[in-house]
């Protein structure tokens, strides 16, 4: 008791803010220009606060800050303490006959790339005096952007029912790994076989993802190892415009190419991949009701899936 009692103390704010930020960026760095602040301050207050709780929140290396299991865990109660402080503010800012002329949505990137773009088009039909704002991020960004409300609504996956609690899940759809090429790359005149495409450079998402995952699984299944000559990046524009113009093989989630594929900018190899795929959905708060703006948005993706 003595010890929690003296972390109550304590504990400030900008401990909970700075955490939360680097959590979301995912280096300490971009999370210092977020809070406008240097990097040896944030530092400062992420250590003191490595002090507070006894315990490391994150694993710092090259690929920048990774956050620990108890530091997964402590984020579902940090994200709780801001949401609540945030929506006690905005419950005495707020003024009556005002609308929010602004939705926020959070969504991962291949999902963007794959549903945004048709759904941001019937939206603006409809509500054309509304700004959207829309950000790509990994999925334990999405849920504590969401609980710290800072976005409006999500597309991603499930998680663990820690990170989940406060918050409703939709399925979408289910999203299966494509290994993608170009129409004219040299693969597609052989026989193809997995420890073929290895040989080529690859485009994937990076470690702890859970694209990276199932791409890691399907490899070892076959006996194969993903080159030490890749391409590890979170932007699907990117790994799309490599893969369009040079002899990448993309390994990415069905959904954000499937007008590649139905165009025949992009060609899937006859490589058979695992499961059924990995379920996608919308992501919104249980207490906090969405604006006018949010709900067309909404109504917008949910009339883009097959079947609606």
């Amino acid at each position: 008791m003595e010890k929690n009692g003296l972390f109550s103390q304590r504990i400030r704010l900008r401990h909970l803010h700075t955490f939360v930020a680097v959590a979301q960026q995912g280096t300490l760095g971009r999370a210092a220009e977020t809070l406008n602040l240097s990097q040896p301050a944030l530092s400062k207050t992420l250590n003191e606060l490595e002090q507070l709780t006894g315990t490391r929140l994150f694993n710092r290396g090259r690929m920048g800050a990774q956050l620990t299991l108890v530091g997964e865990q402590f984020l579902t109660h940090a994200v709780k303490v801001l949401d609540a402080l945030n929506t006690a503010g905005q419950a005495l800012n707020r003024k009556e006959g005002i609308g929010s002329d602004v939705v926020r949505i959070g969504a991962l990137p291949t999902a963007a790339l794959g549903i945004l773009p048709a759904v941001i088009g019937e939206f603006h039909k409809q509500q054309k005096d509304i700004t959207l704002q829309v950000a790509t991020m990994n999925n334990t960004m999405l849920l504590a952007g969401l609980k710290s409300a800072e976005i409006d609504l999500g597309i991603g996956r499930m998680s663990d029912p820690d990170l989940m609690s406060g918050l409703n899940y939709e399925l979408l759809f289910l999203e299966s790994l494509k290994l993608v090429v170009r129409p004219n790359h040299p693969l597609l005149q052989e026989t193809i076989t997995l420890s073929k495409v290895m040989e080529w450079p690859v485009v994937v998402s990076p470690k702890g993802t859970v694209p990276r995952q199932n791409a890691e699984a399907l490899v070892l299944s076959q006996g194969c190892k993903i080159p030490s000559g890749c391409i590890e990046t979170l932007s699907a524009s990117l790994s799309r415009q490599l893969t369009v113009d040079f002899d990448y093989v993309w390994f990415v989630p069905s959904g954000a190419v499937k007008d590649d594929l139905r165009h025949g900018t992009l060609v899937a190899l006859p490589v058979p991949t695992q499961g059924t795929g990995e379920p996608i959905g919308i992501l919104t708060r249980v207490d906090s009701p969405l604006s006018t703006g949010a709900q067309t948005l909404l109504s917008a993706i949910r009339k883009s899936m097959p079947g609606h």
